[in-house]
């Protein structure tokens, strides 16, 4: 029997604490489709700006419909439709937790704070913004 390589890759996993539910809810983002980038300033829903803050900033955007370049499903058990893409998975690794305390959305894995001030964008606002930016 022939293993499909996309079915034995495992799923990397975010949970989402009460609190950031409540904070992404209120910004009119839950229940909407969503990215999970690393905000390089480079991509097309770039909010920072400047490549010296590759792997220091990340951001959630809301998107109207998906986007192909974002494939990378984030399991949860708390039922947000979340993505991201191979390029944004190499930083996240697994076992993210996105918290919301200090009045600011955390994001963590199992060994560091990753950005202790997650960004929220508008996909579609963005598209706009950065129309300017050539992505392969």
């Amino acid at each position: 029997m022939k293993v499909n390589q996309e079915e034995m890759r495992v799923m990397a996993k975010i949970k989402f604490t009460n609190s950031a539910l409540d904070y992404l809810k209120k910004r009119e983002v839950l229940g909407h489709l969503m990215l999970l980038i690393v905000d390089d300033g480079g991509g097309k829903y770039s909010i920072h700006g400047g490549s010296c803050s590759i792997g220091a900033n990340f951001s959630i955007i809301k998107l109207d419909k998906p986007d192909k370049d974002y494939p990378e499903k984030l399991q949860n058990d708390e039922g947000v439709e979340i993505y991201t893409s191979k390029y944004d998975l190499v930083e996240l690794q697994d076992n993210l937790v996105l918290d919301y305390k200090d009045y600011s959305l955390q994001l963590k894995n199992d060994s560091q704070m990753l950005d202790g001030a997650v960004s929220i964008g508008n996909g579609p606002a963005l598209i706009e913004a950065n129309h300017h930016v050539v992505t392969v």
